[in-house]
């Protein structure tokens, strides 16, 4: 599609030059009148006159258009107003405090966060609310959690509060989110902590999903408890995991 505009540009630019070409050689010729060595001095003047005159003709429009498209290609990135715009929506939203802003752009995204949140390795970034007492959890074993989901614009998107049951899952069984099981491995019961999701590090996304393609989540999380889990088996064909 590109290349295409392009050459329309061009052709468009040199139909003038056709025009004065189409003119200047309608111009009477001088070989009736003079001499042949004469005709020769003057009509090789005349057409590097001609040459001249189309060439300045020419790379004036080029020139013109070249400047032109690159006026028109440059958009300078304006992190102030875009930062603006997303707090005003998270304003909107009514966003707990210390909330991450996002300047977005296109699928450029900046994370503004306070000195508090830790930033990983992985690109994951979390800020503790509270400290839980006990042990983390550790593979096999089930946590029991509370969580409340938001998009970038701080517009909440899931909440087991709302649903009036917390969630239950086995660690390390990638029943989770990566993103979101690396954010509570080493939290412990009884603590809150504020998790940033990159997109590579995030759910699933389409239309039957309530997740936006190359969006960060974030994610309040209340860790309830820990269980150990045993499997057993019943019947000698059929077994199940017990966590308690």
């Amino acid at each position: 599609m590109a290349s295409s505009s392009s050459s329309s540009l061009h052709l468009a630019s040199l139909r003038p030059c056709f025009s004065s070409l189409k003119r200047f050689s309608s111009l009477p010729s001088f070989s009736s009148s003079i001499s042949s060595r004469s005709t020769l001095l003057t009509l090789s003047s005349y057409n590097a006159s001609r040459r001249l005159t189309l060439f300045h003709i020419c790379t004036g429009l080029f020139a013109t258009s070249t400047a032109s498209a690159k006026a028109k290609s440059k958009s300078p990135y304006d992190d102030k107003r875009l930062l603006e715009q997303n707090r005003r929506m998270q304003e909107a939203n009514n966003v707990p405090q210390d909330f991450p802003n996002f300047i977005r752009e296109g699928f450029e995204v900046k994370v503004v966060t306070s000195d508090a949140f830790v930033k990983c390795d992985s690109g994951l970034i979390y800020l503790d609310i509270a400290a839980g007492k006990g042990d983390s959890p550790k593979d096999g074993q089930q946590v029991t959690f509370h969580y409340i989901g938001y998009n970038e614009s701080g517009r909440r998107i899931d909440s087991t509060y709302l649903q009036g049951t917390p969630a239950k899952i086995r660690m390390g069984t990638n029943a989770l989110v990566p993103g979101f099981e690396q954010g509570i491995r080493d939290m412990k019961p009884g603590g809150k902590r504020r998790i940033v999701i990159p997109p590579e590090l995030g759910p699933p996304v389409g239309p039957s999903t309530f997740f936006s393609s190359k969006q960060f989540e974030v994610f309040d999380v209340e860790l309830l408890s820990i269980q150990n889990c045993e499997r057993r088996t019943i019947l000698a064909f059929y077994s199940d995991v017990v966590c308690n």
